[in-house]
């Protein structure tokens, strides 16, 4: 009988990674859930997982779940550094160019699971560059622990916590030089984030695609009148 694995996740790329191992992966069962409504006790008792994975997911993971099932989440910090929310803008504009993956098991605390393994990744490019990066490291790190199957070690060294950042914290008024405000357009250049923008009485300006050249910044902008 096949083991089954199950994959959580909202991002188009993750959801891609996952219908690849389906199709090429076939001594083991794959299931896939994009919907938070669709992961229920009701329906894991029937797939009876292994491990639940969550390379990319925006909800709390229910205790019931997390305490039958061996779930393993991927946060974008070399653990305990940057627990919390908002990862990838909070390291960005802590002037980081380099994080860890780390995957770690689902706890009651956020983010304070024991550590199966970490992989390095650059914070280069835009949010979808960097999210896809991380995509690519979460895969390589589920074929392995499907493999070898790790015992997770506790985190090591002094916990940071990151808090979740607002829409608003995206504007580029306060900002004041080309490189901080080169960073605040890409890492919110993504599949889903609210755009940087800046605002006038009657407009909004909302930047993608930022490159900084001979002492300028290029970007494209979308106007839009402000409701």
């Amino acid at each position: 009988m096949k083991i089954t694995y199950v994959i959580s996740t909202i991002k188009s790329w993750n959801i891609d990674a996952a219908l690849e191992l389906q199709k090429n992966d076939l001594d083991h069962n794959w299931v896939i859930i994009s919907d938070k409504k669709d992961l229920t006790t009701e329906s894991l008792k029937e797939l009876n997982p292994r491990y639940i994975f969550f390379p990319h997911w925006s909800w709390i993971i229910p205790e019931d779940i997390f305490s039958t099932y061996e779930c393993v989440v991927f946060h974008m910090t070399d653990l305990p550094y940057g627990r919390g929310g908002s990862p990838l803008q909070n390291l960005i504009v802590r002037g980081h160019d380099k994080t860890f993956v780390s995957a770690i098991r689902v706890v009651r605390e956020m983010d304070a699971g024991d550590v199966y393994m970490k992989q390095p990744v650059s914070l280069a490019g835009t949010a979808d560059d960097i999210l896809q990066r991380v995509s690519k490291c979460s895969f390589e790190m589920i074929k392995e622990i499907i493999v070898s199957e790790p015992v997770p070690s506790p985190q090591v060294g002094d916990v940071t916590e990151f808090k979740r950042r607002k829409p608003e914290e995206g504007s580029l008024a306060p900002l004041a030089s080309l490189q901080e405000v080169y960073n605040h357009i890409r890492m919110l250049d993504g599949e889903g984030y609210p755009r940087a923008f800046l605002e006038t009485e009657h407009m909004r300006f909302e930047f993608e695609d930022a490159e900084i050249t001979n002492e300028k910044l290029v970007a494209r902008v979308t106007i839009k009148k402000k409701i």
